[in-house]
């Protein structure tokens, strides 16, 4: 909401099954809201048949990620944009029939992967793709600490949320590949329902992973300073901070996409696919794992 209202837009109406949505007021007191998504449809098909200046646009999809493909599709049908949080589906092949809905439809659906708006990753693309190439090292390591209330919503629910490889990970897979090519081999070492780790190749270089929502894997100087979250990449020796820096990234998006950029899902395919390879990957050992995963 505070994108659209930052890019100077109107939210028309919103959907909720839960009714506990009063930060609207915030943003967009007049909105409509429904908390059925049945009502909702029939609401965005009368504006459709109102005219253009009627119509709903863009639908923003910030759903459970296994109702992400259902709300792209409602929102192609009805003529609309679809701006789509992360993942943008849970099983790579759907990304198939999100295409073939796109181009009959004539809308584009837009994934939102904000962590490529972070300005030291900018630069860090920029410096990569204006040099030769070679082959590098990466570490990177998130630790998010959850409560006891993730196991029981839908985020512990791999069968909703694709596990940690698609609800926290594919975010970091995406700007890895945006930064060092497309994946060429994939090992997991380590795979729970609150940690995974493991090793991929890319095409200029080796990432070594791990992921976490165990508050015990946070480093002692995070949890020292009251820290919830730590997110740090090391690339060729040199440490990037990704824990500053992410307010108003979405807006960031957003404004892209309505000024006529935006990703696309070709985009994002790879870091979908690899993050499906990994979630369903059986256990390996590699001599070189993230050191996390080693403890």
């Amino acid at each position: 909401m505070q994108a659209i209202a930052e890019t100077s837009n109107t939210l028309i109406a919103a959907v909720d099954p839960h009714d506990s949505v009063g930060v609207i007021d915030r943003y967009f007191p007049d909105a409509a809201f429904f908390t059925e998504v049945e009502r909702f449809d029939r609401f965005l098909e009368k504006r459709r048949r109102l005219g253009e200046a009627e119509r709903v646009h863009y639908i923003s999809i910030c759903s459970p990620n296994y109702l992400h493909d259902a709300h792209v599709r409602l929102a192609l049908r009805v003529g609309a944009h679809a701006i789509c949080e992360k993942p943008l589906v849970i099983s790579p092949w759907n990304l198939d029939q999100l295409a073939a809905l796109e181009a009959e439809s004539g809308r584009r659906v837009y994934p939102v992967v904000q962590l490529r708006r972070l300005p030291q990753l900018r630069e860090l693309a920029a410096r990569l793709h204006s040099a030769p190439r070679t082959r590098v090292d990466v570490e990177l390591t998130y630790v998010t600490a959850r409560g006891r209330w993730y196991d029981v919503s839908w985020k512990g629910m791999p069968e909703k949320s694709g596990g940690l490889a698609l609800n926290i990970g594919v975010h970091f897979f995406d700007l890895l590949i945006w930064l060092y090519g497309k994946p060429v081999s994939s090992h997991v070492v380590l795979s729970r329902a609150d940690k995974m780790s493991g090793v991929f190749e890319l095409e200029h270089a080796r990432v070594r992973w791990f992921l976490s929502v165990d508050r015990g894997d946070l480093p002692a100087a995070a949890r020292a300073d009251g820290k919830t979250a730590y997110r740090a990449l090391i690339t060729d020796g040199r440490e990037l901070d990704l824990s500053e820096g992410s307010r108003d990234l979405h807006t960031a998006v957003y404004r892209d996409v309505l000024e006529g950029g935006g990703l696309s899902i070709e985009d994002v395919r790879p870091s979908v696919e690899l993050a499906h390879r990994i979630r369903t990957a059986a256990i390996t050992q590699v001599p070189d794992a993230h050191p996390l995963a080693k403890r």
